[in-house]
């Protein structure tokens, strides 16, 4: 029944898929808490930055991000991120593209849990005298991270459905493959699109259940 699946690299393309969100967690995740401290600055200027651009990406569908980095960065501009065939580069622009929108959503995730920290042992702590990046780093940012990992784990299980944009600029993930699948293989839609919904249902579910676990593990007890 599943024979057509020999003639398919299906696995390989669900490992696309798999590298695309593990290196665009990470990234968003590094970039979305640079963002959420712009966020909670006291500097006016990192604040209203951090704001715009919040408010530009979360309002932005994916796909036009996806095909800004191709046509934009590359096309128009010429960067290469590093170089590599083609199929290398429109595979870095589309863990770019990943990360520039899905660090907005981890933004706002920290900055929910930056919010849940009692204000007064940011003030204790600035009463001893640490500065704000003190405060931020050591008193802060664990609790709120401690208090986010279900909201982050929500992020990740979106950020791994969303690669599938990704194919928009030929990068050959799961959704890529699929579609070329449902184009030679007519006969056998159904079974075309069981066996992706059990490889995206693979992925994700474990991740949820495993830091839906971790969160209650860490969570903050006030």
């Amino acid at each position: 029944m599943f024979d057509f699946l020999n003639d398919y690299d299906v696995l390989g393309a669900f490992w696309v898929t798999v590298q695309l969100t593990l290196w665009s967690a990470i990234g968003s995740l590094v970039w979305g808490t640079v963002l959420a401290a712009m966020r909670v600055s006291p500097v006016p200027m990192m604040r209203a930055f951090g704001t715009v651009y919040i408010n530009t990406v979360r309002n932005t569908p994916l796909t036009l991000i996806i095909l800004s980095t191709s046509l934009g960065l590359y096309q128009t501009l010429g960067v290469e991120l590093g170089g590599g065939t083609s199929k290398e580069i429109s595979f870095k622009l589309a863990i770019l593209g990943l990360i520039v929108y899905h660090a907005a959503f981890v933004c706002e995730s920290l900055r929910a849990g930056i919010n849940t920290v009692p204000v007064g042992q940011a003030e204790a702590a600035r009463a001893l005298g640490l500065n704000f990046g003190q405060v931020l780093t050591e008193i802060v940012m664990p609790q709120a991270f401690r208090s986010v990992v279900a909201p982050l784990a929500n992020v990740l299980i979106a950020l791994t459905k969303n690669t599938t944009v990704a194919s928009a600029i030929g990068v050959a993930e799961a959704a890529y493959l699929m579609a070329n699948m449902i184009e030679f293989e007519s006969d056998v839609l159904f079974l075309v699109f069981a066996v992706f919904a059990f490889g995206f249902v693979v992925l994700t579910l474990p991740t949820g259940l495993l830091l839906g676990w971790v969160g209650k593990r860490v969570a903050v007890k006030r």
